[in-house]
């Protein structure tokens, strides 16, 4: 059987091409079923456990799943806003923890959560470097956002604009980093996390600047009177919030008017869960409230689904490669009849044929077997990050 083993590896490795294509096929063929169902399952496994310890959401009436990618996975797609007032009416019902969250901004690619410290707390997220929020301007920083951005306590963020054009909306604003969280797997790794007025002071909602009162330059002020100071808009804003400033920032109006992107609901107990949602059912109720895991469930469907179709389009084609091998074996003792022919007249049988043929099978199908272990080795490492790519954000 050496001999036989020998001689095989000696053909294969001399026909570099043919050998390499017919491991690739394989490899290919018997991989991706396998790393496919792999995927899915880390995906629902991500999805599903978010959306599971999430009892309700409440947002505006639309798309339930943008409002859910937003508020669970920080996804790109924005629900229409609501007010603050949200919140407060699920407290004042006291059948709830009501959770105002504020996803609109980034840091590069980094999502910006404006929030109370009931969110941490909620989501069971602890502190590993550092403290949590106290003031405003301060911020906390996910375990991997925190290597990706090569931050560290005391070093400042600077939220990004919406686009490059954007000169009167965002605020740039520099947030200085109080602390980093511990690793939790989720997508809270990828977020930065700061309070709502600190994200409505990126809006531009809020702001600070010198005292117009004490003002010299007159190409500052715009009306002056015994009550009140009017300042033009030439007037100096701060990019940055330190302790010598932040009395100076304010903010105008009812702050229960001001925007956020949902409200997480974190229910007493089943009886007022049901409460809660019997009372945003009526027709002309401005919000929805949802439960994630419905939402997630029906996306999952739908991708198990699409995933029915991919093993039907994998199963031709790896019948196809199967009868592709049978064709190159096939041709490949034609052209080698002259070779065969050498070997009966050396004495050898059938059987010998039988075995070198077998042999090279056997050494080309574990080669594949191996490689594909391989691959599927890397994406058991890595599978987390790709779900969050493809499937989440």
């Amino acid at each position: 059987m050496l001999d036989s083993l020998y001689l095989a590896w000696k053909y294969i490795s001399f026909n570099k091409i043919k050998t390499g294509t017919l491991i690739a096929c394989i490899t290919i063929t018997l991989f991706l079923p396998t790393g496919l169902e792999m995927l899915l399952e880390e995906s629902e496994d991500q999805l599903m456990s978010r959306a599971e310890v999430t009892p309700l959401i409440v947002g505006a009436k639309g798309s339930a799943l943008d409002l859910v990618m937003n508020t669970l996975y920080f996804g790109d797609e924005l629900p229409e806003f609501i007010t603050l007032e949200a919140a407060h009416r699920v407290a004042k019902s006291e059948l709830g923890l009501p959770v105002p969250v504020y996803i609109r901004f980034k840091m590069r690619n980094f999502p910006i959560i404006g929030t109370t410290l009931d969110y941490l707390n909620m989501r069971s997220l602890r502190i590993a470097e550092g403290r949590s929020l106290a003031v405003l301007g301060e911020c906390v920083i996910g375990a991997e956002a925190a290597v990706a951005l090569e931050v560290s306590l005391g070093d400042g963020v600077i939220s990004s604009p919406e686009s490059v054009f954007d000169i009167g909306g965002v605020y740039p604003l520099k947030m200085k980093v109080v602390g980093v969280l511990e690793r939790s797997h989720t997508s809270d790794d990828l977020a930065i996390f700061v309070d709502l007025k600190t994200a409505w002071i990126i809006e531009g909602l809020g702001h600070g600047h010198q005292d117009v009162t004490q003002l010299s330059d007159p190409t500052l002020i715009y009306k002056r009177s015994e009550k009140n100071v009017s300042a033009t808009s030439k007037l100096y804003h701060f990019n940055e919030i330190t302790d010598e400033n932040r009395e100076a920032f304010h903010f105008h109006g009812d702050l229960n008017a001001y925007p956020i992107t949902a409200v997480i609901v974190f229910p007493k107990d089943a009886r007022s869960e049901t409460i809660l949602r019997g009372r945003y059912l009526s027709p002309e109720e401005r919000h929805q409230i949802i439960k994630p895991s419905e939402v997630i469930d029906g996306l999952l469907q739908n991708i198990f689904r699409i995933k029915n179709v991919l093993d039907a389009v994998i199963s031709v084609v790896a019948l196809a490669t199967f009868l592709a091998m049978i064709l190159v074996f096939a041709l490949s003792l034609r052209l080698r009849q002259r070779e065969i022919e050498t070997i009966f007249k050396l004495g050898c049988r059938r059987g010998t044929i039988v075995r070198l043929l077998s042999a090279e099978i056997g050494i080309i199908f574990l080669t594949s077997v191996f490689l594909c272990s391989t691959l599927l080795l890397i994406l058991a490492n890595v599978d987390q990050r790709i779900v969050r790519v493809l499937f989440i954000q």
